[in-house]
């Protein structure tokens, strides 16, 4: 027995120990799905009184639901599941969907463009973020467009190319560990980050200095840079005694000098030494050669070669000979080990000398690292978006307060922006002409491809003109759900993913890469159930595996999420695919996500939208003549089945087509006749418009 009371629209999970069970109900009926034959076993076992209560929205995110048994014999089976375990799988869902998204391939992009490792890895992790809030979002834009301003004034170049700066952690680490002095090369990379940091602040104040608005317009860039602490005198300091090549010079110290000059003298000495030994000892079959073993000069001959001179015998091989050190260069090699010493003690003198300079400057160089870091992943997104020509997005909170939406703007350095846009906001989402990212990056290696390898000029010609097809989105701020129909292979799936990754990309601090401005809101988190995502750990069906994501989904969205479901419905009974795709679309509408965007092919989900206001359809277009989908969406229009006109074009004999007509039904042929008026009236209505908007200009 299983009863339930249930005043509005909500989405509930019961736990039967590790078994859930979803119900999802509307004002007219209830549904519930037992993930396991236990949870099914369980319900079936004992009365279940179910409780749903709605609180008023604006108060609580998520609809209540209570539970409690009547004859329950497992007094301890209705628990709530633990915090952390609800938080991972909350977690594990947005990353699902995400990787599903294929959001790590756009991050691995954006990363490629920062100058530096750290700041690759840096962007990386800051772009798979989930903790981004609203306003931290609103920061990351705010210095994105700042960086594209540097970008676009051209005195103020972000580039740290040059920095080492796994190097210049290194050598923090190392100074602040004492007692062994940083090496040359990490003391370059220092002075490296802080000349280009010090170079860096000389152009902002020149360029502040030509136009004092250049600095409110760098913000919050223009405060990072200049305050970054740069000691210039240990920059000239390490200069004076560390080369280029990262060896300590000549002139760091005298004792260095001299025992250089000693190692020098030795060698030379030595060097004079073997070619005398080498030219008494040289015959026709000899064979003799200097070599240098652990800094000591000795000579290789053959296995069987005797020489006239004495020496210590330090190895012997069948292969590579006898490696012999005359006894005359005994004590040349003795002298030249202790100038050697000489030479490396005066070096880590030296080293030490910069070291101890360093440690009064340590926290300043790590803010100025960081400070670095910070900067890179920033022009990382800035470089990005300037060379796939995105627009900054106006990202905006949306919230429901009595039943009303409202929105409020932050971005007050982008008033003239917003001044463009309605005050009371006419769209959700308003994003026009939108490629998805990584397609449009795909395009471009192609035609780069092809220009490197030198193809014909009428072969790149002809792929640079198939460019990616943009797609536009208007959605009202009425709608809730969005269905989109429309044929295979038609790019229904592509739109969703384009949705999503722009989507996160706002929420990142990236531009979206659409032809004009964009107005999006900020999501909390993006769902999305897209593909064929079996779940063979868990022995679960195509279907089974669309259900309990979509039930996760369902379950983990909040009035801030946006939602993504690809063929809705789809993989079992055509009738109850229907059905289930309605209901779950209802209970999104009327309590789920603030945005669901569905994709189907049942022709039952179009008639949503003429019960309730807070459905739009849309449907992708095909061009019946070449046969071929257009990969454009017409807006307010339900899609209309082609297939039987398809096939008739394709050549199947007349007698079937006619058949399949009749079989079909003539209120369904009146019903795509009122479609194709209904496409018509839409695709004329673009051309004037199109046309109205050229003679303006």
């Amino acid at each position: 027995m299983l009863s339930a009371t249930a005043t509005a629209t909500a989405t509930a999970g019961v736990v039967f120990g590790s078994n859930w069970i979803t119900l999802l109900t509307t004002p007219t009926r209830l549904l519930y799905f037992c993930h396991s034959a236990a949870a099914a076993a369980a319900v079936s076992d004992f009365p279940l009184t179910i409780n749903i209560t709605r609180r008023p929205r604006h108060r609580l995110r998520k609809n209540s639901c209570s539970f409690y048994s009547t004859s329950s014999p497992f007094p301890s089976i209705l628990t709530e599941p633990d915090d952390g375990n609800q938080k991972k799988s909350v977690n594990d869902a947005r990353y699902s969907s995400l990787r599903i998204l294929e959001w790590d391939k756009l991050c691995d992009l954006v990363s490629s463009f920062a100058t530096t490792s750290l700041g690759r890895e840096a962007c990386k992790e800051q772009l798979w973020s989930l903790n981004h809030t609203y306003q931290h979002s609103l920061i990351l834009l705010k210095e994105t467009n700042a960086a594209v301003q540097m970008h676009n004034h051209g005195a103020c170049r972000l580039d740290f190319s040059s920095i080492n700066l796994l190097l210049v952690k290194s050598g923090l680490r190392n100074a602040r560990r004492g007692g062994l002095p940083i090496n040359a090369n990490e003391a370059m990379a220092v002075a490296a980050i802080l000349e280009s940091a010090y170079f860096l602040q000389l152009n902002l104040k020149a360029a502040i200095k030509e136009d004092a608005d250049w600095y409110n317009r760098f913000m919050p860039l223009s405060q990072l840079i200049m305050e970054m602490v740069i000691n210039v005198s240990l920059v000239r300091v390490i200069k004076q005694v560390i080369d280029e090549d990262g060896s300590v010079k000549d002139s760091a110290s005298s004792a260095l000098k001299r025992a250089r000059d000693q190692v020098q003298l030795l060698e030379k000495k030595l060097s004079q030494l073997m070619d005398s030994l080498i030219r008494n000892e040289m015959k026709e079959t000899s064979f003799l050669e200097v070599s240098n073993i652990d800094g000591r000069w000795c000579i290789n001959s053959g296995t069987g070669q005797l020489t006239s001179f004495n020496g210590l015998l330090l190895s012997s091989d069948s292969g590579t000979g006898r490696i012999i050190e005359p006894l005359s260069a005994v004590p040349l090699n003795d002298e030249l080990q202790q100038a050697r010493a000489s030479v490396a003690k005066a070096e880590a003198d030296v080293l030490l000398m910069l070291t101890e300079k360093m440690k009064k400057d340590l926290d300043d160089i790590e803010k100025v690292s960081d400070s670095v870091i910070q900067l890179d992943v920033i022009n990382a997104r800035a470089t990005y978006s300037l060379f796939f020509r995105g627009a900054s997005p106006s990202l905006y909170l949306s919230e429901e307060l009595d039943g009303s939406f409202s929105t409020e703007t932050y971005l007050s350095e982008n008033e003239t922006l917003m001044a463009s846009f309605p005050k009371e906001r006419e769209w959700l989402l308003y994003m026009p002409k939108a490629y998805h990212p990584l397609m449009l990056q795909q395009h471009r290696q192609n035609v780069q491809k092809a220009k490197k390898e030198g193809s014909n000029a009428p072969d790149v010609s002809a792929l640079e003109q198939a460019h990616p097809v943009p797609v536009d989105f208007f959605i009202s701020h009425k709608t809730r759900v969005l269905t989109i129909t429309g044929p295979n292979t038609g790019g229904k799936t592509i739109c969703l993913k384009t949705v999503g990754l722009a989507a996160m990309m706002a929420k990142s601090g990236l531009h979206v890469l659409s032809s004009e401005s964009v107005e999006i809101p900020w999501f909390d988190s993006v769902f999305a159930d897209i593909g064929d995502e079996q779940s063979l750990s868990q022995s679960l069906s195509t279907f089974s595996g669309h259900l309990k994501q979509i039930s996760d989904i369902r379950s983990q969205s909040t009035s801030q999420s946006l939602v993504l479901l690809d063929e809705v419905g789809a993989g079992t009974n055509p009738l109850e695919g229907a059905a289930l795709g309605m209901s779950l679309l209802e209970s999104f509408a009327d309590s789920g996500a603030l945005l669901t965007i569905a994709t189907t092919h049942h022709g039952e989900l179009k008639s949503l939208k003429y019960s309730n206001d807070a459905f739009e359809n849309a449907c992708m277009e095909f061009d019946e003549v070449n046969l071929k989908p257009t990969y454009k969406i017409l807006w307010g229009v339900p899609g209309r089945s082609n297939a039987i006109n398809i096939s008739e074009k394709l050549g199947l004999p007349s007698v079937v087509v006619s058949n399949a007509r009749e079989l079909h039904g003539a209120a369904s042929a009146e019903i795509n006749e009122v479609i194709i008026d209904m496409e018509r009236f839409k695709q004329d209505s673009q051309e004037l418009l199109h046309e109205a908007r050229h003679h303006l200009m």
